[in-house]
Order: structure tokens, then sequence, then C-alpha cells
């Protein structure tokens, strides 16, 4: 019997990722599913972990052109 929290879901793979797979399974002694699991579970945390550095980025004000060679002109550097 399945865990509950567990939920099915039919995937196509590629032949050779398929093959892949099955070769990783054995290997690992684990089923195709806990591999796949976990590939998707690190490509998840990959994505938070890239838009909390993202999201804590100090970004340089938005400037217009214009405004910036205003700014160049009433400073004498143009």
């Amino acid at each position: 019997m399945s865990d509950p929290k567990t939920k099915q879901c039919t995937v196509y793979f590629d032949e050779y990722i398929h093959r892949a797979l099955k070769l990783k399974s054995a290997g690992t002694n684990r089923s195709i599913s806990d591999v796949v699991n976990e590939a998707v579970k690190s490509l998840l945390a990959e994505d938070h972990q890239n838009l909390m550095a993202f999201e804590a980025q100090d970004y340089e004000p938005i400037v217009s052109y214009e405004d910036l060679l205003n700014d160049l002109k009433s400073e004498g550097k143009i």
C-alpha cells in the first residue's frame, strides 16, 4: 500500500533518460520514484535559493537616460 501523502502521476521520459533512471535506480538500490523525487526536490531547492539571492540583492535605482545626462551636465562632467 502506498503512502497516503504521495500522489500518483504519469511522466513520459525520453528513452535514454528512462534507461539512465533505471540504471541509477538499480545502482543505488532505490526506486525510480525515489530518484525522480530527489531530483525534483533538488531542482526546487535550487530555484528557491536563486529567488532568495535575487530578492536579497541591492540594485541601483533605475535612472532614465535623460536624467543621467542631466545629472552629468549639472555636475560639469559633460
